[in-house]
């Protein structure tokens, strides 16, 4: 089994099968042009960056390497939710909130508009486009690549991933339950068509929490014709060689690079990802209203009963917001929402290049015994 390129690595210029998870609000153009400059894929997370920001952070990423790299948005329309379901949530983190002396506030906003960063995506014209949380039309995809754009649509169920090929997807990032941050599951169980009008309930996601190998598998079988490529709990180099085993033409991964010092994240958090064992990640709504895996904390515990009843994302993901930059600036952990995937145990602090060097001899070692073995056989 050679360590040769894929038809994914070929497209995109890459030396390594390898892309820097999005990671929205951990990302920066430092971490992003270190790892595309390293040989592998380089990601903005933009969910959250206005088209002015976006285009900032591409331009930045530039400055820094002439290699491809990427960019992530999530798929989402404008909330409007009931006042009665606003002040409810209010009241709920309002002791959470005092514990810094704040009052928690209505935002100015939700969230960006999707419609609005999508003109800015296209205007940026990176070598990748991806996008969570929902799907794109096939006009909206055809726009991108037309700009010369390589569009990758997110899929935590063959039915996802099978939708997104039918508005024409370049490629699939197959997200398994074990991932860190939020899911993607945008279709209800058995829906092939299109995404429920208020998004998928808690129990479908629930039903839709399948484990990174199995479904990088089931995508592999059913889209052989589409590059797949695998994302969840994936930390080194002989993880990256198993999924490439199972079919997948590249990995994504996530939480191995929030160590770097290029990452956005504070020391409260980064000291939580250092001391995080194996099997303190949970998924949890509580901060941001959409079911997301993270290191277990007090807030996590004292919301745990709320799970169905905080407001769907964004909406609690705004409401949250500036208690989250509290807790952070205070060096407290407690009430962060500490994104991480089941391979948090084995992150490896360092600069984000060393890190891709280290994958790479990692990855070329594994695949070199996988391709022994099956020549002894």
């Amino acid at each position: 089994m050679p360590s040769s390129p894929t038809p994914l690595t070929t497209r995109l210029g890459l030396v390594l099968p390898l892309i820097q998870g999005p990671m929205t609000g951990s990302d920066t153009p430092a971490l992003a042009a270190a790892v595309s400059a390293a040989g592998g894929l380089g990601m903005l997370g933009c969910g959250m960056r206005s088209p002015a920001a976006m285009a900032e952070a591409a331009a930045d990423v530039r400055r820094r390497t002439d290699r491809p790299f990427g960019m992530n948005l999530f798929v989402q329309a404008t909330p409007v939710p009931d006042e009665a379901t606003v002040q409810a949530a209010l009241q709920r983190l309002a002791p959470f909130y005092a514990e810094f002396g704040l009052v928690p506030q209505r935002p100015a906003q939700w969230c960006e508009d999707f419609a609005a960063q999508f003109e800015a995506l296209v205007a940026a014209r990176p070598a990748v486009a991806s996008f969570t949380f929902g799907i794109l039309t096939a006009a909206q995809v055809a726009r991108l690549q037309a700009v010369g754009s390589c569009v990758i649509g997110t899929a935590t169920t063959v039915a996802e991933a099978r939708a997104w090929v039918a508005v024409g997807a370049d490629a699939v990032c197959a997200s398994g339950m074990e991932a860190g941050g939020h899911r993607g599951t945008f279709l209800s169980p058995g829906d092939d068509a299109a995404p429920p009008p208020a998004g998928p309930s808690v129990d479908d996601f629930e039903a839709s929490m399948l484990g990174t190998l199995t479904l990088v598998r089931q995508c592999v079988d059913a889209l052989p014709s589409t590059p797949i490529i695998a994302a969840g709990g994936i930390m080194d180099g002989r993880g990256m060689a198993g999924a490439q085993a199972l079919g997948a033409q590249a990995v994504q991964m996530g939480t191995a690079f929030l160590t770097c010092p290029e990452s956005a994240i504070g020391p409260a958090y980064r000291a939580a990802l250092t001391q995080a064992g194996p099997t303190d990640t949970r998924t949890t709504r509580v901060f941001s209203g959409r079911p997301a895996r993270g290191i277990v904390n007090r807030m996590m515990e004292a919301l745990k009963a709320d799970e169905r009843s905080v407001p769907p994302y964004p909406v609690q993901n705004a409401l949250t917001g500036a208690l989250r930059r509290a807790s952070a600036e205070a060096g407290r952990a407690d009430h962060l929402s500490l994104w991480a995937g089941q391979g948090v145990a084995g992150v490896r602090p360092m600069p984000a290049a060393d890190l891709v060097a280290t994958l790479a001899a990692e990855w070329r070692a594994a695949m070199a015994a996988l391709r022994a073995q099956a020549e002894s056989a």
